[in-house]
Formats: C-alpha cells, structure tokens, sequence
C-alpha cells in the first residue's frame, strides 16, 4: 500500500480555487461592465445616452463566462477527487466545502447575468 502522499489532492484543490477565483473575477468583471452607464451618469448627469449598447450583453456574456468556467472546474474537481484511493486523500479531510463555494459562486454568476438581462 502506497504512503498517504496528499500533495496530489491539495494540488487538485488549489487548482479549484484558482478556477473558482477566476470566475468570480470574470463575474465581478460582467457586472462592472454591464453597470459602467450608472457611473458615467453619475460623474456626468448632463450626457443624453452615456451607456454603450454594447456594455449589458458583454457584461452578461462576461458573468456567464465565469459562472460555466465555475461550474467545469467543479465538475472536473469531483470527478478527479472519486479517482483517489481512500489513502491518496488527506485523514479526516472534507472534499465538500470547495465542492460547495464552486456551485455556490457558479448559482451566484448564474443569477446575476438573469438579473442583468
């Protein structure tokens, strides 16, 4: 029987929360942009039409992009940790919770680009 190595496994989980970081970041990024016309209005009341129509699909194009990219890593995580032999994962270590912040952050992105529409 193999030694209890949990490098791979914590390998596996940064990469996660690298993915999950940068779909957070792309959503964050689509809301900015599909609300950048609310801040020019604000700094300049006197424009007619300060908003680009380009700014709600690309900033809806942008949440989404980060809500999949979640979703892919998550999926591919959970399918990559059922590969593990019980002595492959760290004793007493829960592979759930960035299972969870993954569909989390995914369902958050997810509705928010609903809400943009």
């Amino acid at each position: 029987m193999p030694s209890n190595d949990p490098r791979v496994f914590f390998a596996a989980e940064r990469t996660l929360l690298a993915w999950v970081r940068t779909g957070l970041g792309l959503v964050g990024m689509g809301f900015v942009v599909a609300r950048f016309g609310l801040f020019l209005r604000l700094i300049h009341p006197a424009a007619s039409n300060p908003e680009h129509p380009w700014a709600g699909p690309i900033g809806i194009g942008l949440a989404m992009l980060g809500a999949l990219a979640t979703i892919i890593a998550t999926i591919q995580h959970r399918r990559f940790c059922r590969t593990l032999e019980a002595n492959e994962l760290p004793p007493n270590y829960r592979i759930e919770p960035g299972l969870m912040l993954g569909f989390s952050v995914a369902l958050a992105g997810l509705i928010l680009s609903v809400l943009l529409m």
